[in-house]
This record gives C-alpha cells, sequence and structure tokens, in this order.
C-alpha cells in the first residue's frame, strides 16, 4: 500500500492525538520516517494524563449536554448518536491494534464502568425521562434504563444515596454498555508500539519554531532541552498536537489558517478520594446537569476511575484561572498569543463572554468548603477530611470569527489543516481524546487528498464499520460490538 515518494512526518505532541496519528500512518505507509518531540520528560503527562481528565469515553451516554431540550420541551439527540458514533470507531480501531498484536494490554488502559446521568427537580426529571425514552431502544444506546424509585437508585449509587433525606423528584439513567479510560496508559502503548516500528520518539525536546523553506516542506526548529543545543529537520507533513501549547506552534507557521483564532485558557480541579471504603461503595460515572449560566465544561459528575491498578473517586471539575496554556508553561502564554491579527476577535470574545467571566470568578472565589458543600449535592455524607484537591490540566477553548458572529467561543475540539495539508494542527479541549481516532482519519482524509483514496481499504480492515452508520445497521452494530468488547475485555 506504501506509495513511491517516501514522506518525512513530524508529530508535536507526546499525547493521545499524535499517538493515534503516528500509529494510524505506520500501518498505512510503513516506510514514512516519523519523528515524534515532546517538552516534557515522558508522554502522556498534560492533558492525556488519567489524572488531568474524566475517562468516561465521552460517549454521550451519561452527558446530558450532548441531547438539549428546547423551548417547546423537545429533546434532539443528534449529537449524543453523532459523538458514540465516533466514540464507536475508537473502540473498534484499539480493538484491531490487540488483535495485530500492536496493543499488548486492553485491560490496562479500558474497563467497564456503568455509566449513569443523575438530576434532582421535576422539570429535569421529566426531561430525563424523555431522554431515556429516545434513547432506550436505539441501537448504540439500547439497554439504558430509567428510574425514580429509591431501591433502585440505592441499588445503582449507594454512595451517593446515602443520608439522602428525601427521595422527592430525583431520577437517573443507567447503562451497563460504559467505561473508563486510561488515556495516557493508552498513549504510552501507542507510543511504545511505534518505537518497536522504528519511529523516532524525541522526549525533553521543545518544538521552537516552524517555517516554510519551499512549497511543500518544512524546517522545523527544535530544542534540546537536556544540551540547550537547536535541531532543525525537515518535514513533509507537521501536525501540531500539543494540546494548549498548538495555538502559539499554529500561529509560527504564519498560514492565513493561523490568523483570527485566539485561544482562552481554563484550569481544572477535582475531588479525589482513595479511600477504599467509600471507594468501594460506588462503581460508575455519574453526570448531572450544569448549572444555568455555567458552560459545558462545568457539568459536574461523580467518576470511578482506575489508574495504575488502583480505584480512586474524582468529582468535579471546579474551575480555574491560569494564564499558562500549559500546566507546565508560561505565566505570558495567554499575552504573547494575542497578535495584530486576532486582536479583535479576542476583545469581542471578551464582550460577549461576560457569562463565563462572571463564572470563573466565582469559581475561583470558591474555598475548600465550599467545593465540598458541592460534593454533599452528590454526596451528601461526604467528610472534608477524606477527599483531596488536585489540580487538571490547562484546556485552552478557542475563539475564533463564525456566522454566530466575531469572537464566538468554541467549547469543543477544533481541527485545523493548511490548504496544501502539509500542517494540520489540534485546538481546544476535550473530548477529544475519545474521538481521536474518528478526528485523525480526519486530519489524514484532508492533508493527504491523493493517498487517502487508496487507504480507505486498509481502513475497513482496521475498522469494520468505516463509511457506514452503525445508527442505521443495528445487526452490523451488535456483531462489532460483540467482537470489540470481547477483544477489549469489557463483556
Amino acid at each position: 500500500m506504501a506509495n513511491e515518494e517516501k514522506k518525512n512526518v513530524v508529530l508535536i505532541g507526546g499525547g493521545i492525538m499524535s499517538a493515534t496519528l503516528g500509529a494510524l500512518i505506520k500501518e498505512l505507509e510503513p516506510s514514512w520516517n516519523i519523528k515524534m518531540f515532546e517538552t516534557l520528560e515522558a508522554p502522556a503527562l498534560e492533558s492525556s494524563s488519567p489524572w488531568n481528565n474524566a475517562g468516561t469515553g465521552h460517549s454521550a451516554l451519561c452527558e446530558l449536554n450532548y441531547t438539549p431540550e428546547d423551548a417547546n420541551g423537545n429533546v434532539d439527540i443528534t449529537k449524543a448518536v453523532n459523538v458514540n458514533e465516533k466514540w464507536q470507531t475508537s473502540l473498534q480501531y484499539w480493538a484491531h491494534l490487540v488483535n495485530s498484536g500492536q496493543l499488548k494490554a486492553p485491560e490496562k488502559f479500558i474497563k467497564k464502568v456503568p455509566h449513569l446521568s443523575y438530576v434532582e427537580g421535576k422539570e429535569n426529571v421529566a426531561f430525563l425521562k424523555k431522554r431515556q425514552e429516545l434513547l432506550k431502544d436505539h441501537p448504540l444506546f439500547e439497554g439504558m434504563e430509567f428510574s425514580s424509585d429509591k431501591e433502585t437508585l440505592e441499588q445503582w449509587m449507594p454512595l451517593m444515596m446515602g443520608g439522602r433525606e428525601s427521595f422527592d423528584d430525583i431520577a437517573a439513567t443507567y447503562i451497563d454498555k460504559g467505561t473508563d479510560v486510561n488515556f495516557g496508559e493508552l498513549t504510552k502503548q501507542l507510543f511504545d508500539n511505534l518505537e518497536e516500528q522504528g519511529a523516532s520518539l524525541q522526549y525533553k525536546h521543545e518544538v521552537v519554531d516552524l517555517k516554510r523553506i519551499d512549497d511543500s516542506k518544512w524546517e522545523v526548529q527544535v530544542k534540546d532541552l537536556t544540551t540547550g543545543r537547536s535541531e532543525f529537520h525537515i518535514a513533509d507533513f507537521v501536525f501540531i498536537g500539543a494540546g494548549g501549547g498548538s495555538l502559539p506552534l499554529l500561529q509560527k507557521t504564519k498560514l492565513p489558517e493561523s490568523k483570527n483564532i485566539g485561544g482562552f485558557p481554563v484550569s481544572g480541579l477535582f475531588l479525589v478520594c482513595q479511600d477504599e471504603e467509600i471507594v468501594n461503595q460506588h462503581e460508575g460515572k455519574v453526570y448531572g446537569k450544569a448549572k444555568v449560566g455555567a458552560p459545558p465544561m462545568s457539568v459536574p459528575h461523580l467518576d470511578t476511575r482506575y489508574i495504575d491498578g488502583k480505584k480512586s473517586l474524582l468529582f468535579g471539575p471546579f474551575a480555574g484561572f491560569s494564564p499558562k496554556f500549559l500546566k507546565t508553561g508560561s505565566y505570558f502564554d495567554l499575552i504573547a498569543s494575542v497578535k495584530p491579527n486576532n486582536v479583535f476577535t479576542m476583545l469581542a470574545s471578551g464582550a460577549k463572554e461576560i457569562p463565563l467571566t462572571k463564572y470563573l470568578i466565582s469559581q475561583l472565589l470558591l474555598s475548600d468548603n465550599d467545593r465540598i458543600e458541592e460534593l454533599r449535592e452528590f454526596v451528601p455524607t461526604a467528610k472534608k477530611e477524606d477527599w483531596d484537591t488536585i489540580i487538571a490540566g490547562q484546556r485552552v477553548q478557542v475563539i475564533k470569527d463564525t456566522d454566530k458572529g466575531k469572537g464566538t467561543l468554541m467549547f469543543g475540539t477544533e481541527t485545523i489543516v493548511s490548504e496544501d495539508g502539509t500542517v494540520a494542527a489540534l485546538l481546544g479541549a476535550s473530548p477529544g481524546a475519545s474521538t481521536s481516532t474518528d478526528a485523525m482519519i480526519n486530519v489524514l482524509k484532508h492533508s493527504f487528498k491523493d493517498s487517502f483514496e487508496k487507504w480507505e481499504a486498509e481502513l475497513k480492515k482496521m475498522i469494520p464499520s468505516y463509511g457506514k452508520k452503525l445508527s442505521d445497521e443495528r445487526d452490523l452494530y451488535n456483531v462489532i460490538d460483540k467482537e470489540v468488547r470481547e477483544v477489549l475485555k469489557i463483556n
């Protein structure tokens, strides 16, 4: 399947996106030369770290913001279905890598954990019931249960129901197809496999500049942080998957696609419990509803996490603010990202996003006791001494000009590909990790238009549903789902 021309590929960033893209390219074009550069000393220490994300798999099984309700009370499941379709692509690809021996231990990065949605109040209970009615017979959501019954809720969520004074107007949905994903472990396994196949992985190497040297090639300047020396690498294709560091690097390309784009950094905090007696009373990822006026990223959730073989509970997220674009970044990151071509975009966003500013200020003013009080809305018996606060990853929300106006704040993941396909960049925040395979296939499709048609036969072998909608093919989904769950050991 290899093309006659061997290409030099540079991946910037040691996270799940670079690892996924590298794995796809290496299988489709084994002769291509792949180099990855990561500023830190190991892979998956920023956004892909299991401590810096919820590990939900964001399959839309429990995230209520994917099923909005309009003013007439109609619930739209379109986005939930689309997100789950992309999630299925990731599951199938991982199963393919396990079957082909490229991933060695699926049980280390994915486990079966039920997903639940939890609400309080008559209107929210009615919304949740309508949502469940629309999803329970859909192929991708089949088996989703609804209950407002005290005994059932105590069975599903014993830790959350304990000590609760009233069970009036509360309800939950439950589906056992959910998973907990350790994207850090998955990233490490993907990079281990890439290195075995000859890819060059350079840690403690920071990409400091990108310059076009002709119509189709780039000079990538890399600083060796151990020696302080600069290296120069020639690339036919550059992928910028550096999390919060992607925007400044994209700006260095001076491509038209890098103009009129800004970034707004938001940090996150989680409360963590590792007391076995408490942790063992809860098994599931339980998502609530964002409070009125709060952004989608603020949805409260109580998550069972399996990290390094140990079971923990995480509750949050609580938002914070830092001008850094990465946890390990600089306090000047935000200021340095403001350029003549995006200053008006940034200013327009500031004027429009006053509710977000108020929300962030309110979050910054929260004390440890305030956060525990919010936790008690989920776990009434929670004690402060049982929960620690950890700083999660930095997320840089994309600001750009859209048909909705100048300076629109985007809450999802944005993929940008140059017109000539030589540079691609991933900007924005989660749930990108969960849909990483679909996102990286789209990068390949738009970056290598001449080759992609030849690759599609191989992609269909890797991903049996490629080119189809599982939503429309229940029998196919049932066959694929059964096989994937057996291979990934999440039956």
